[in-house]
């Protein structure tokens, strides 16, 4: 019998009567649950302990060959419903919970530093009340410290490149496309210093942050195998 705290990733329809819930588990890493579906109001199970980014508590029996756990007991810790209430955190939301569907499909073994970050930093954003715009560019960059390539910025030299692929500033262009010119390197060292508690000193416009994010996410498709186009990202672009 395990029992862990878990965030849900994704749910989707199977059949009629029942759920495929993904979830990041401080645990155990990620898993696959197979559920049914609440008939009733009745039922210890409700259906609005799936909506992507609560945080559940959850016992079952972990059996690790299997494709999809079964849930013993679960229990619901804390719901999006305060960033749905807010235009610009629901778009927010949306993307960082697609973001983190992708990006933590390598993510199998137990990673609780992982899960108290993530964990921590949509507390963050529930609590905000301005300033954070920069939240999703922020929390993306700092993913990368918890998954193995966060950017090397302590060999940075004015007029650097930045070789996407090895995550290093470097003095000539590396022989490759995935690299980023001396004016917009820079703006990674820049972006690197940015955290929740400074991030709103950053003005960016809307151009900007834009660019950033292009930036961003071509730097994970590089290094997450099979990491797509976010289908949330035009809506975020629209507000930021």
């Amino acid at each position: 019998m395990t029992k862990t705290r878990a965030i849900v990733l994704h749910s989707l329809k199977y059949g009629e009567k029942k759920l495929i819930v993904d979830v990041f588990t401080k645990d155990e890493g990620r898993l696959t649950f197979l559920t049914s579906i609440p008939q009733s109001n009745k039922s210890k199970i409700k259906k609005q302990f799936f909506i992507p980014l609560t945080i559940l508590d959850i016992e079952f029996t972990l059996h690790k060959n299997r494709q999809f756990q079964h849930f013993d007991e679960i229990a619901i810790v804390s719901s999006p419903s305060i960033l749905q209430a807010n235009q610009s955190k629901l778009a927010i939301s949306f993307f960082i919970a697609e973001f983190l569907y992708h990006a933590t499909k390598g993510e199998q073994a137990p990673n609780s530093t992982l899960f108290i970050y993530i964990e921590e930093s949509l507390r963050w954003l529930e609590a905000a009340s301005d300033n954070f715009a920069n939240f999703h560019l922020v929390f993306m960059m700092r993913f990368t410290r918890f998954i193995g390539f966060f950017p090397n910025v302590e060999q940075y030299h004015d007029g650097d490149f930045f070789d996407l692929r090895d995550g290093v500033f470097v003095s000539l262009p590396p022989l490759h496309r995935d690299v980023l010119l001396p004016n917009e390197a820079s703006l990674i060292l820049s972006f690197m210093r940015m955290n929740y508690a400074n991030m709103g000193r950053y003005q960016l416009s809307h151009v900007e942050r834009n660019r950033i994010i292009d930036i961003v996410l071509s730097y994970y498709r590089l290094h997450v195998p099979g990491f797509p186009e976010l289908k949330s990202l035009d809506i975020l672009r629209s507000l930021f």
